[in-house]
């Protein structure tokens, strides 16, 4: 097969290397923020389909066909999120002589929609959350949340991944809520309708990985945990999905196959369930057709490669497996490594990969290179760790020691949140829902720990004969003894100018187990306690030289955090608003951010429209000033 791949970075990445493997051609399409991507090099020929917008490159089925045609392309896997559950592009791929990977547009349809769904599952005897969707009407949603009983989940019909979903805890939320879900689930699925459905206080989210064939087998490969969330958005995955107790855990995966077997499924899909930790029951939530971004914690403890079982399926071969030849055995984690910023809020960060460290004996399914630039435009995963061991503590402790190595020199990302949280005691004992992240704060990073930067610089400097880029590993330094003491002037990013004082002969090893520095372009990337902290060390000349700042919101205006594009302005000048009324609402990596104002004020000045691409420290909207007290 020659496949085009419609998708991008980090999961055309993956598909590559199977395809590859079994012998198969592979066509890249690519936006133009991703001329230069990884997987664009990898892919045997690369199609460029349009500019970044998503609409006209990666949501474009027209574009997507045409490459396919121009490309010489035989089928087309869709990766995960984009055109992978669009039912009208599968059906289109078939209806040009493709090859679809993937499940049969019948059942894209019927699952697209989580109305249909839910009906579908409860047909099939799943059991489901008590909700209501009989009518899109506002009076009539906010009539059956009341029936229903706050809290109340208002959830988009359409789509997956955390989009268009809000809490309203009471009556006063609800309006808020269903504009606020309605609006993202339009702008991100086209699809406005909702559902409201009781909210689980203490929900554990564990879903189970489905594989078919065109020949009637259906089979499970096991339970998922994925209840480390942010706004619904996955952090941290792990198979098979701990403390359950064993008649649940058969009674879900029977569940799984019999829906997947009521609809003829016929390729990989995940069959997603609220569980109720109080009591232990569970609940359909959805059902996912296509391939999971967690999908690699199943292929650790089974030992299967699904995009494998993809690709033979959607040939029509016939799976080779029965329900008991499916065989678990150990234990797997993975960590979405997040261009984000958790001691933020999870803000958005873009920037460029200077250069990056990624310990030996782990997967790494990453969209990033060295040289890399993550950009607004698209999602902010750009890697993900993927560890096992024999049991679950094993592959806990292989996390902890893979997180410790893990260098990302360039911006922050989630690598040092992932080490303070598999720390945490909910972790560690595997009882841990979907609330955690609400319920306990993310600590602030660690100081710049610019004694550590300066020990790795020096030991770096003295094993090298000559201004190049060198790694240097460890904790335990290695200097050579007659030099005296060093003055360093380190410039971590975005700080102020450390002066750093060192003599090789006192270095102790220190808390970091890895950094890289790179000699000739005078950086450090050092590793604290999963961190990685960034230092420069500028010339002599340039050392005492003011570290810009980003620029903070003084109250007087609505200032943009991160870089983003403007979604929405909801004020003109002259208008009145009041504490926590919606000002502006941005969107950064897919994700709609709402900023708000701090009190009773008067718009000023309205400094940007909808469209309009600012960076951190635009000034998005202004307020009048009160005249001074006389």
């Amino acid at each position: 097969m020659r496949i085009l791949i419609a998708n991008r970075g980090e999961i055309a990445r993956r598909i590559i290397r199977t395809a590859h493997r079994l012998g198969h051609e592979t066509v890249a399409v690519f936006a133009d923020p991703d001329a230069t991507a990884p997987f664009v090099a990898e892919a045997t020929t690369s199609v460029h389909i349009g500019p970044a917008a998503l609409a006209d490159s990666y949501l474009s089925a027209d574009r997507i066909l045409e490459a396919a045609r121009s490309s010489g392309a035989t089928a087309v896997h869709p990766g995960y999120g984009f055109l992978a559950e669009n039912e009208a592009f599968a059906r289109a791929c078939i209806a040009a002589g493709l090859t679809w990977v993937g499940p049969n547009p019948d059942v894209i349809a019927s699952m697209g929609s989580k109305i249909e769904a839910r009906g579908i599952a409860a047909a099939a005897g799943v059991p489901t959350i008590p909700g209501w969707s009989d009518s899109q009407d506002p009076a009539a949603l906010a009539a059956a949340a009341a029936d229903i009983g706050f809290p109340i989940l208002v959830k988009a019909s359409a789509g997956g991944g955390g989009k268009g979903i809000r809490i309203a805890n009471d009556a006063s939320e609800f309006d808020t809520a269903l504009a606020e879900a309605s609006a993202e689930a339009e702008r991100s699925f086209g699809n406005g309708d909702v559902i409201v459905e009781r909210y689980i206080t203490r929900p554990r989210h564990v879903e189970v990985q489905i594989i078919a064939d065109h020949h009637g087998t259906v089979l499970d490969l096991g339970t998922r945990e994925c209840s480390v969330q942010r706004r619904y958005q996955k952090l941290l995955e792990e198979a098979p999905a701990p403390n359950l107790e064993p008649a649940k855990r058969e009674a879900m995966r029977a569940a799984a196959r019999s829906l997947a077997s009521s609809m003829g499924y016929d390729s990989a899909g995940t069959v997603e369930f609220v569980v109720d930790d109080e009591s232990g029951d569970f609940f359909f939530l959805e059902m996912n057709t296509r391939l999971q971004v967690e999908h690699p914690v199943t292929e650790i403890v089974t030992g299967l490669d699904l995009v494998e079982l993809m690709l033979h399926s959607a040939a029509g071969g016939e799976l080779l497996l029965q329900q008991t030849d499916v065989a678990l055995e150990g234990h797997a984690f993975e960590a979405r490594i997040l261009a984000e910023n958790p001691a933020n809020g999870f803000t958005p960060e873009i920037g460029t990969i200077r250069q990056f460290h990624v310990p030996d004996h782990v997967r790494w399914d990453a969209a990033i290179e060295a040289g890399s630039e993550i950009t607004p435009f698209y999602d902010s995963m750009v890697a993900k760790l993927i560890v096992g061991g024999a049991d679950r503590e094993e592959a806990l402790d292989a996390l902890r020691s893979a997180l410790d190595g893990l260098v990302i020199d360039g911006l922050v990302t989630t690598a040092g949140f992932h080490r303070w949280l598999i720390d945490q005691p909910p972790i560690v004992a595997g009882r841990v829902t979907t609330r955690f992240l609400d319920e306990t704060p993310v600590p602030e990073a660690p100081e710049p720990a610019a004694d550590a930067a300066a020990a790795a610089w020096l030991a770096a400097l003295a094993a090298s004969t000559s201004p190049s880029t060198s790694p240097w590993f460890g904790s335990s330094l290695s200097v050579t003894p007659h030099v005296m003491q060093h003055h360093l002037g380190l410039l971590p990013d975005g700080g102020e100018l450390h002066e750093v004082a060192v003599n090789p002969n006192d270095i102790k090893p220190t808390n970091s187990t890895a950094a890289v520095v790179d000699l000739e372009g005078r950086r450090v990337a050092i590793n604290i306690d999963g961190h990685t902290q960034s230092f420069g060390l500028p010339a002599r000349t340039e050392r005492w030289a003011p570290s810009a700042k980003s620029r903070k919101s003084t109250g007087d205006a609505i200032i943009a955090p991160f870089p983003a594009v403007v979604n929405s302005v909801t004020v003109e000048p002259g208008d009145q608003v009041d504490g926590d009324d919606v000002v502006v609402v941005i969107e950064a990596m897919k994700m709609l951010h709402s900023l708000r104002a701090s009190g009773t004020s008067t718009i000023a000045g309205v400094h940007v429209a909808p469209g309009d691409q600012v960076v951190t420290g635009d000034t998005l909207v202004s307020f009048v000033q009160p005249e001074p007290a006389t």
